[in-house]
């Protein structure tokens, strides 16, 4: 709490000694109530379903002032009853999810340094993972230029275990983290046109190998990635493309040799409707695994990938990776019902990318449905059922024969105020 006063002191000094800041303060409450009977791999008959409420609270705080702005975000992330109701000390859910600084120094060159969040186009490579309650930041330090309509950012990062006093003169290791890059830096350019959004994607992303029993052979693995994303717009027809090529070397020191094919076509049939028909080729390894040194099988990395491929995640959500890959083809919908209410259909096929000898290539069929109501100006209600009709293809795959049904539901309110929001003309007393 201390922490919380000195931050808050001190963006009001801020404000009090800059004639043209802005201080803007708002918070999110986040309840979800979640049925799991399935959830990212297939239930097994007589086991229990998962029913559970989790809650991120957060309190997001941005300074701005002519050449610097400064992010911070303090969250909470917890499931109700996971800690006593007569309570002295939290479990570990407080965190600093955000903490950045963005300088200016003219009107097309700035850097953003800092704890934050990265979100580049559709968020299929970098994205917020904003489902999941904590949400995704990095540690990394982004030189941003833009002049028009073009933009060009370039991204360092490097990470380190944390600093022990008298512990920290030797070694370069960040082996505590788990599923954490050692160090990663990409350039990413975006161009707008009248009709046309295009980037390109260029990404160097190395992971630490650490050997438990020689320490000398401790070594940082690197793979690339190239890419586009592609978005076209003309009257009632939206076009989007995803072209990603992902080679170097994997964890386990394998040559990668993988990618990423993907096309959307919407139409608006009129205000109410809009629809798409897409596909999306995801790489994968013949028989799931890795063989003869070489990785066929790409990974979207640090991608929101809860909103591709179904909303159960049964693929490359913590899972699937290195695996058969996935043929994806889909029809989403969405429906404006009303001026505060609209209904989200999506259907999906799912197959293997690869041949195996042990899975046949078809794997099944989800639906997902989401309704969302706006309550109040700051209040959104959600809700959500998405039903997974496996084939044998995905039993072998999972290795369960049981044929539970498999399906989730579940209801989320999220309430988002704007706290306060002031520039020096607005008294602050």
């Amino acid at each position: 709490m201390k922490k919380v006063k000195l931050l808050f002191l001190t963006l009001f000094s801020f404000l009090a000694n800059n004639v043209n800041a802005q201080l803007n303060i708002d918070a999110e409450l986040r309840p979800r109530a979640e049925y799991r009977h399935g959830f990212k791999t297939l239930h097994t008959k007589g086991n229990d379903p998962t029913v559970f409420v989790s809650q991120r609270t957060q309190l997001n705080t941005k300074y701005t002032t002519e050449n610097l702005k400064i992010g911070v975000s303090l969250q909470d992330v917890r499931v109700w009853g996971d800690v006593p109701t007569l309570n002295t000390e939290d479990n570990a859910g407080f965190n600093l999810h955000e903490a950045w600084a963005e300088l200016t120094f003219n009107p097309s060159l700035s850097l953003k340094a800092g704890r934050q969040e990265i979100n580049l186009d559709d968020q299929r490579i970098f994205g917020s993972v904003n489902w999941v309650q904590q949400a995704r930041s990095h540690d990394a330090a982004i030189l941003k230029y833009k002049k028009g309509k073009f933009k060009l950012d370039f991204a360092v990062a490097y990470n380190q275990d944390k600093y022990e006093p008298g512990n920290s003169i030797y070694g370069d290791e960040n082996s505590a983290v788990a599923n954490n890059y050692k160090t990663m830096q990409y350039v990413w350019m975006h161009k707008d046109w009248s009709n046309l959004k295009a980037s390109f994607l260029l990404l160097n992303n190395g992971v630490q190998y650490i050997d438990t029993v020689d320490p000398d052979k401790n070594e940082t693995r690197f793979s690339q990635m190239a890419g586009t994303h592609l978005k076209y717009n003309k009257n009632k027809i939206n076009l989007v493309s995803n072209l990603y090529y992902q080679f170097g070397k994997d964890k386990a020191n394998n040559t990668l040799s993988a990618y990423l094919l993907n096309l959307e076509a919407h139409y608006k049939f009129n205000n109410k409707i809009k629809s798409g028909l897409g596909a999306e080729l995801i790489s994968g390894n013949e028989n799931g695994a890795p063989s003869n040194g070489d990785n066929n099988a790409f990974s979207p990395l640090y991608g929101t990938n809860h909103k591709f491929n179904g909303l159960m995640d049964y693929f490359y959500v913590g899972n699937h990776g290195n695996n058969v890959g996935l043929l994806d083809v889909y029809l989403k919908t969405k429906l404006t019902l009303n001026e505060k209410s609209n209904l989200y259909v999506g259907i999906h096929n799912f197959s293997a990318a690869a041949e195996s000898t042990n899975v046949k290539k078809q794997l099944g069929n989800e639906i997902d449905l989401v309704y969302a109501h706006k309550l109040q100006k700051f209040v959104t209600l959600k809700a959500g059922y998405s039903h997974l009709l496996p084939s044998k293809g995905m039993e072998s795959l999972k290795a369960n024969t049981s044929g539970a049904t498999n399906n989730i539901g579940w209801v989320m309110l999220v309430i988002k105020p704007t706290l306060f929001s002031s520039t020096n003309k607005t008294s602050l007393k």
